[in-house]
């Protein structure tokens, strides 16, 4: 009995130790969450703070709100942090799940990473000019194109909106334009791996994937990229997985778009009243009794019968985008998935643009010393669809016809007038216009701490495939009576591989980062193209091209290849003084046989953290103060392949009736050429001050560019017009300021600003090397590039005034321009430089004001200091015949106009009507909500925000026209170029700037 009673007390005891043992795991095991809230130390919501697990990579992103979540399953130390805060440790575990954390201002500390080229950076240790893309301008803002969203934002890059095409693409220059006849294109680099020169485009990158963007300005920071940097480098880093449970995104908005202005052509009232005085100022007899210019108006004219054509053209402008992503991903691996499908119908019936994408990152932790990751996009653009012509729009009678009596457009709406055709044609042909870009990258990351701590390698290897299509048909509907075909196909396919070597070591006060690169590009470019005309009829399009009675073929193909070297070295002692020295050597194909075709590149920087002296210390005020200098050489290539080859073009010709192929002098090549080459000197001041209310940058840079590729002019005998030639140079100087401000702070109210400022001076210093101007090409020494070199308007001849002296082919109604060079007779001589193109300074200003879940922000940016010629002033080539801008008056002898010319004035100098192209424009205003919290979560969601934004919503200007940034091309000119950027520059493209308005809503899933 005593044995079975020990027995069971055993079993008892033992039972009670493994069921301790199993409820203790258990509770060890079991996951709890926490949650809490990150704040300033003005109780300001600080979104995007950092809450990481300490020892781990799990963690969270703080929400607009600053609140955040965390599923664990121990007692953990989490660290906070925040840029330009102190970091933050807190203890939490399963009875300890609420968190409310202030962190205090660090200013002082400089620690934040910024990305730079082939690596990132502590922000105490940058020494170049680089420039960080507000955040708040990658999201909510309705755009197809990221370079859109800058616009304005960051202080010296100068976004142009030419045109507002669906899918097209705006300019941007850095720090001015430095070359004359080459791109003054800033570099792009995606994820490390170069956008710019592989057939791609910013318009395949979806903005929502975008996590930051750098701009490097100086040669400092840009040459580190060699041969590609003297325009600046822009820097795209694409969102990549985190630690956590999954979390799925939807960011989607619709809207619509209208004109941002509307030039209105004539009503009919004005239009006939224009005509009579026409005939009157010209002396010339009223052909009908009704005041119109064809016998095709008449009945038209005396039924009342009118036709608005701009509003006939025009449709409502429709844009939405859905984004769909997922992230997370364990302390191993992690992941970050996201497709996206925008479109876009336009504002002129015909245009549209629809774009597919889809993003795949993942980072894979091999083992501790090993990391692997592969990144992979595809973005399919679509541009399809005949378009209709402003132009002719604005230009046609409105008393002439759009439809025949059987339906079918009109050719001649003002038969039988032939001066125009319809501006519906358009529509009527086939268009088939697209492109691919898939591109593949893949990085291998290995730790040699074991080895040598400090040290890394890593492998960057990136393929991309860029196929293209365009196809069009033309037949008798669109007045091809024989019917056109042709049929293109492009594919562009490339590699990078980089291997880069880092060492980033400290002892004690002394940091050393080191990175070494050696890399190569290659890119190969083929085209083929078959046409066709005369076709039986239109039923099979652009489908059988061998149909044709006239066939056309052709191909075409390029390759290219670059080697490059590179070594950075980055000192810094103590926080305080920092020296930076660059090396890169590049080796490129496109330059000539008698060159070594490698080019050098050096540059060194210095900086000093003077905020980090024990003597400003004491200076409660000043929170951080840098001064940064620098000096360096970068280039531009310049020149296309094989720009550098003597080539010969094929060319029929007839003989003895037999068509002959033969060849005639194509270009004339230089084996001499090389890069065009820019050294750029910069000063700048990084500050924070008052607690760091108020921060920002300030530069000065003086930049330097030569070898510039000129055409020299050749004697005819020679067989050739020019020839390439590194001969010209250009000097661009300038100030840049950035300043943010924090207004007002209060628990449930703050107002912060973020103002920018850039004035740009541009100068040819030599073309030729013999001093002489080129004035048939508008190229001046001492002058800007782009300056406006014509006569200067002084008013209109008045009826009375004697021009006999001065200009004696003058009459009333003819402009009149001053004498400048005195010798009282109005000549070629008389001409001057009266401005530039480009704006002599940009700026803009951006508020955001939040309260509690609402935040409203306003961004208004302005050009001022620019010249353009305004081709709507000019309509002697028309003769009287087109309908014109009513905005756009003409001189009578009882208005006595002296801005306008007569309507019998011929413009046999050439004017160019020059005006101010100034502007100030209300960019974007976008008004967003963030849902409580404490509601979402009842709705089983983690976040959830709506938001109204518009942009192009106002503009103040003396300009008179579309827009004064819109390029309005004038009838006749035209490109045959199969632009995949959907604008081909010519008459037929004209679109005018829109205004767009959307809705959006952003979720985010537990």
């Amino acid at each position: 009995m005593r044995r079975t009673l020990t027995y069971y007390v055993r079993l008892t005891v033992l039972v009670s130790l493994l069921m301790h043992s199993l409820l203790q795991h258990a509770f060890a095991q079991a996951s709890y969450v926490v949650t809490g809230r990150v704040l300033d130390s003005k109780s300001v919501p600080l979104p995007g703070a950092s809450i990481k697990v300490n020892g781990t990579q799990q963690g969270a992103v703080a929400d607009p709100n600053g609140n955040f979540r965390l599923e664990l399953n121990a007692p953990v130390t989490l660290v906070i942090s925040f840029t330009g805060m102190i970091t933050k440790t807190v203890q939490v575990s399963s009875a300890n799940t609420k968190v409310d954390v202030t962190l205090a201002d660090g200013g002082k500390q400089l620690s934040d990473v910024v990305v730079v080229g082939y690596g990132t950076q502590r922000r105490s240790d940058v020494t170049g000019s680089v420039a960080s893309v507000p955040k708040n301008r990658l999201s909510q803002l309705p755009v197809t194109n990221v370079l859109q969203a800058l616009e304005g934002a960051v202080a010296g890059v100068n976004i142009t909106t030419v045109s507002s095409i669906p899918g097209s693409q705006p300019a941007a220059t850095v720090r001015g334009q430095n070359s004359i006849t080459a791109s003054n294109a800033p570099f792009v680099v995606v994820d490390g791996i170069p956008l710019s020169k592989t057939g791609g485009s910013l318009n395949d990158i979806n903005p929502n994937d975008i996590a930051s963007m750098e701009i490097l300005k100086d040669a400092s920071a840009a040459a580190v990229y060699g041969t590609n940097g003297a325009n600046g480098v822009i820097l795209i880093t694409t969102k990549r997985g985190s630690i956590g449970k999954p979390v799925i995104r939807y960011n989607g908005y619709a809207g619509l778009e209208n004109y941002a202005h509307v030039l209105q052509p004539r009503d009919p009232a004005s239009f006939t009243q224009k005509y009579l005085d026409y005939l009157k100022q010209n002396n010339l007899p009223q052909q009908f009794t009704e005041p119109v210019y064809n016998n095709g108006e008449r009945a038209n004219y005396a039924a009342g019968r009118t036709v608005n054509w701009l509003d006939e053209i025009s449709q409502q402008g429709v844009m939405q985008d859905h984004n769909l992503s997922v992230q997370g991903g364990s302390p191993d691996v992690k992941y970050f998935v996201s497709g996206d499908y925008l479109k876009q119908k336009g504002i002129l019936q015909g245009y549209q643009y629809q774009r597919v994408s889809f993003r795949s990152n993942l980072d894979i932790n091999v083992t501790d010393f090993l990391t692997v990751g592969a990144s992979a996009f595809f973005t399919n653009n679509n541009y399809d669809g005949g378009r209709v012509n402003l132009l002719f729009a604005t230009a046609l009678s409105p008393y002439g016809n759009i439809y025949n009596a059987d339906g079918t457009y009109a050719i001649y709406p003002q038969a039988p007038e032939q001066l125009y055709t319809n501006a519906f044609l358009g529509l009527t042909t086939d268009v088939v216009n697209r492109s691919v870009n898939a591109v593949g990258n893949g990085y291998a990351d290995v730790k040699f701490d074991k080895l040598i701590k400090g040290l890394r390698y890593r492998l960057n290897v990136g393929y991309n495939y860029l196929p293209t299509r365009y196809n069009s048909y033309s037949g008798r509907l669109a007045n091809s009576t024989i019917g056109s075909a042709t049929a293109t196909a492009n594919e562009t396919t490339g590699y990078t591989i980089d291997n880069l070597l880092y060492y980033v070591r400290d002892f004690n006060k002394h940091r050393i980062d080191f990175t070494g690169l050696y890399g190569a590009q290659r890119t190969r470019y083929f085209s083929q193209t078959s046409g066709a005309t005369g076709f039986v009829n239109d039923a099979l399009s652009y489908n059988n091209i061998g149909a044709g009675a006239t066939q056309t073929a052709g191909s075409n193909s390029t390759r290219y290849a670059l080697n490059y070297y590179m070594a950075r070295a980055v000192y810094s002692y103590d926080q305080r003084y920092v020296a930076t020295l660059t090396f890169r050597r590049d080796g490129s194909s496109v330059f000539g046989a008698n060159t070594s075709k490698f080019g050098t590149f050096p540059s060194a920087a210095l900086a000093w953290n003077i905020s980090n002296e024990n003597f400003i210390k004491s200076v409660k005020w000043i929170n951080t103060l840098k001064l940064r200098g620098s000096y360096g050489k970068s280039g531009n290539e310049a020149i296309g392949v094989y720009g550098t080859i003597t080539t010969d073009n094929s060319v029929r010709f007839p003989f003895n009736g037999v068509s002959l192929v033969g060849l005639q002098a194509g270009n004339l090549g230089n084996v001499n050429l090389q890069w065009e080459t820019t050294k750029s000197g910069n000063i700048g001041i990084d500050f924070a001050v008052l607690n760091s209310r108020i921060s920002g940058t300030l530069d000065f840079y003086h930049n330097i560019t030569d070898g510039l590729l000129l055409r020299r002019v050749l004697p005819a005998v020679t067989g050739y017009a020019n020839v390439l030639d590194n001969l010209g140079k250009t000097r661009n100087k300038g100030v840049e300021l950035t300043v943010n401000t924090r207004n007002i702070q209060s628990k449930t109210f703050s107002w912060e600003s973020n103002i920018v400022f850039a004035a740009n001076k541009n100068k040819i210093v030599d073309l030729f090397g013999d001093g002489q101007n080129d004035v048939a090409n508008n190229l001046f020494i001492g002058s800007p590039v782009g300056s406006i070199y014509d006569y200067r308007m002084t008013g209109v001849w008045q009826t009375g005034e004697d021009a006999s002296r001065q200009d004696p082919s003058a009459k009333p109604g003819d402009l009149k321009f001053a004498d400048t060079n005195g010798d009282g007779r109005i000549t070629a001589d008389d001409r001057v430089i009266l401005g530039q193109t480009a704006p002599k300074w940009t700026g803009g200003i951006s508020n955001t004001f939040r309260y509690q879940n609402l935040s409203l922000t306003v961004f208004i940016q302005t050009a001022q200091g620019m010249l353009r010629n305004n081709t709507d002033f000019n309509y002697a080539d028309e003769a009287g015949r087109r309908n014109t801008p009513a905005e756009i008056g003409y001189w009578t002898p009882t208005n006595g106009s002296q801005e306008f010319q007569s309507l019998s004035y011929t413009n046999t100098r050439g004017y160019g009507y020059p005006r101010n192209a100034s502007f100030t424009r209300l960019k974007d205003i976008t008004l967003s909500y963030t849902v409580p919290q404490s509601m979402v979560n009842k709705l089983g969601i983690s976040t959830l925000s709506i938001y109204a934004s518009g942009r192009n919503l106002h503009t103040w200007t003396k300009w008179i026209g579309w827009d004064p940034q819109q390029t309005y091309y004038t009838r006749g000119v035209t490109s045959q170029a199969n632009d995949q950027s959907a604008f081909a520059a010519g008459f037929n493209n004209n679109y005018p700037i829109t205004r767009t308005v959307v809705l959006g809503l952003n979720i985010s899933l537990k």
